[in-house]
């Protein structure tokens, strides 16, 4: 990407603001270490460097059904149906079935699905002004849908996709948990079971949603403060939407626990030891250099065995999105973070246009 200094310091430091005001203690931490590429506290280990995030991924075995896990909310969510995180043939048979679900042939199946909430809600732009969390969540609810087969609102869908998320989230992160925090997360979990089909879908309903809803208005953001809309075309705009998605990292951290004693970094790690892989740091997005180049924008969808199988529908969604918004040049007119969500990202996040298409 090519981006003036300052468009590229007031992105960043917009988007800092979604990790300073919804997670402030944590991400501090995070800031502190960031220096050292493994750093124990005790049972936990904090995961920055690179090439220690790939090898946490690749060459550790990891427990996939932990408390506190991706892979331990997927067991509640979906009743141990189906997992992100998988071992065994019949689990790695599991995965593959739904990498080839949400490859290539996915984003042609599912792009008229967001394409229409598009060509819907984005002309809105020409009359004043478009408030893009929720046209996230229209795009996120619509998609979800389809993916899954789902006859539920798209509204409802993602809303209840969004709050299964928030709930589960507080079992993921350090911290002090709510009382209730179990009994929450299993009555936002049976409530989005209730909208699918098939209720082992429900962790694909949660990924899908939330990571749109968190990285889609951050991009554009980003776009829009970073000067970036003229840049915007059919050519360049995959490869935007690739970038700004390691940029922005919209799950800047995997929790993980290892299975078996094992050395990252030249560190040792303990079975039971609870590992924070920080995608952020390992893909270089809280640098203001260029990008480290490919396996840096895959850091943020994970890696190997472990690697996040929508990451293609995901930029896809993206680079559309970024096509319809370009011709209005928006400018964010009202920002708010969003302190409850399982991603940081904005509450809301309205733009206006400066001007028109033709």
């Amino acid at each position: 990407m090519n981006e003036q200094p300052s468009g590229h310091r007031a992105a960043r430091r917009r988007d800092r603001r979604v990790y300073l005001r919804s997670h402030p203690l944590l991400f501090a931490l995070l800031a502190a270490t960031r220096r050292r590429a493994v750093v124990r506290l005790g049972r936990t280990v904090l995961v920055h460097g690179a090439e220690a995030y790939r090898e946490a991924l690749t060459r550790i075995p990891l427990d996939r059904t932990a408390p506190g896990t991706t892979g331990g909310a997927a067991a509640e969510l979906t009743d141990g149906g189906l997992l992100f995180d998988q071992d065994g043939a019949e689990h790695r048979a599991a995965r593959r079935e739904l990498s080839g679900e949400l490859g290539a042939a996915a984003v042609d199946r599912l792009r008229p699905h967001w394409q229409a909430v598009l060509a819907t809600r984005i002309p809105a732009l020409a009359g004043g002004t478009l408030e893009l969390v929720e046209l996230s969540r229209e795009l996120a609810g619509a998609t979800a849908a389809a993916l899954t087969g789902a006859a539920a609102c798209p509204h409802a869908l993602a809303g209840a996709a969004t709050e299964a998320a928030a709930a589960a989230a507080r079992d993921h992160l350090p911290g002090p948990r709510p009382r209730d925090a179990a009994r929450t997360a299993a009555a936002r979990a049976a409530e989005l079971a209730a909208l699918l089909p098939d209720p082992r879908d429900a962790m694909v309903a949660v990924a899908a949603v939330n990571t749109t809803v968190a990285a889609l208005p951050r991009a554009a953001a980003w776009c829009s403060d970073a000067g970036l809309w003229p840049s915007v075309d059919a050519d360049r705009a995959p490869a935007l939407a690739a970038e700004l998605l390691r940029l922005t990292a919209p799950s800047p951290l995997l929790p993980r626990v290892a299975a078996a004693d094992a050395v990252l970094a030249g560190r040792p790690v303990r079975a039971g030891d609870r590992l924070i892989l920080v995608a952020r740091h390992a893909a270089g997005a809280h640098r203001p250099a260029p990008s480290p180049g490919p396996a840096a924008a895959q850091a943020v969808f994970g890696a190997g065995p472990h690697a996040c199988p929508g990451a293609g529908l995901a930029r896809a969604l993206l680079a559309d999105l970024l096509l319809a918004l370009a011709p209005y040049r928006p400018v964010v007119v009202r920002a708010r973070v969003d302190r409850r969500a399982a991603l940081p990202g904005w509450a809301e996040l309205t733009v206006r246009a400066t001007r028109l298409p033709g």
